[in-house]
């Protein structure tokens, strides 16, 4: 299937043949730049779906009839000034999600490539995924959007209940049973070993890959590298240097897709917010979403963000965080600080700790100015 603008993405036949190489996991991961690097991921939201799902607490609308050319040009507008503005020369990975994106025709999908294309570089094995749901993703249309560019897809299994949806709201009320927590607990653990056993690495909390083949997008987060999000609703974390910015922010695109788009035709986006990262924010975020991996924060990482204060400074002395090291929970060595298989599976009840001792410890270097000084 020939579709138009794909002949412009030179890089798409190589991107679907490099879709097959695997990491090499002695590295860990892919790296994610320094926190102001000119590189990047793209995550772009298709904010359609053909019902409301009881569970879901995304950011997604029941179409009355889509003028899908408008949206496009849109998503394409938005990349190309979020590109500009946050001065990012090379986007690493894109993903497609939603809502249910496989509804957006290839033609979308293939435009929005080809303008990241021209407007910075993306790379030939650039990961280019699309969340798609098995019924509105036949193998004629999965075809057409491998021809568009996407090499990945993802197809997710929801366990958790979300504040915000009908299901919490049914199970609230007692209309649904609540899931056993203790029941939930035995069910991940088996997973885990049986994934395990199956040749699966457990690379994050709640992902599993095999053969090397792990999310380079998701990766990003997780090392709190810089991504854009373009569409309704969508959240990004950059440094806009292009309009020469010197601090991360988080944005948040307009939710509802009319207004944005009426607001990416009048200002080229459609940013709803822009919240400045403090210092202590940004170390707070790389803490949490590091320990999220097997890899854990690397010194070298962690130093990317705190050149002063080490890994060993804030977590090698302090009570609790030796209780945890103690337990085997946590390992802090030369290769830096991460959770053990162990430790994994309780991070959640670790965090609200090592987050405190973290707090504690930058107060102290940079006590409050004293009244009247």
């Amino acid at each position: 299937m020939t579709l138009p603008g794909v002949r412009a993405l030179g890089w798409v036949k190589a991107a679907t043949m490099a879709s097959r190489r695997r990491l090499a996991e002695d590295e860990g991961g892919p790296r994610a730049p320094a926190p102001g690097s000119q590189h990047a991921a793209l995550y772009v939201h298709w904010p359609y779906c053909e019902k409301r799902c009881s569970y879901c607490s995304f950011n997604k609308y029941i179409p009355r009839g889509v003028d899908e050319a408008a949206m496009r040009r849109c998503l394409v507008t938005e990349a190309q000034t979020l590109l500009q503005l946050s001065g990012v020369r090379r986007v690493k990975s894109v993903f497609f999600g939603g809502g249910t994106p496989s509804l957006a025709s290839p033609h979308t999908v293939a435009a929005v490539l080809e303008a990241v294309a021209q407007a910075t570089h993306l790379p030939a094995d650039s990961e280019v995924t699309l969340e798609a749901n098995p019924t509105s993703a036949p193998s004629s249309r999965l075809a057409a959007f491998g021809a568009a560019g996407v090499n990945r897809l993802s197809i997710g299994l929801q366990l958790s209940l979300e504040r915000g949806t009908a299901l919490f709201t049914q199970v609230r009320q007692g209309a649904l049973p609540a899931p056993d927590p203790e029941l939930a607990a035995e069910m991940y653990q088996e997973g885990r070993a049986v994934l395990r056993e199956a040749g699966f690495r457990q690379y994050e909390v709640s992902n599993f890959a095999r053969n090397g083949a792990l999310s380079t997008h998701n990766w990003t987060y997780w090392q709190c590298g810089q991504y854009l999000g373009i569409g309704p609703g969508a959240h990004g974390r950059f440094v806009p240097q292009g309009a020469g910015g010197h601090t991360r922010e988080a944005r948040i695109q307009t939710l509802e897709p009319d207004n944005w788009m009426k607001e990416v035709m009048l200002f080229g986006h459609g940013t709803r917010r822009r919240i400045p990262l403090g210092e202590l924010e940004l170390l707070e975020e790389v803490l949490a979403m590091g320990l999220r991996t097997d890899v854990g924060i690397t010194h070298q990482h962690w130093q990317q963000f705190e050149p002063q204060l080490t890994l060993r400074d804030l977590f090698g002395a302090g009570k609790e965080a030796q209780e945890l090291l103690e337990q085997g929970l946590l390992l802090l060595d030369h290769r830096g600080l991460r959770c053990s298989w162990e430790g994994l599976a309780v991070l959640d009840s670790m965090l609200p700790t090592l987050l405190s001792q973290l707090q504690e410890a930058w107060q102290q270097r940079t006590p409050s100015p004293v009244p009247g000084g």
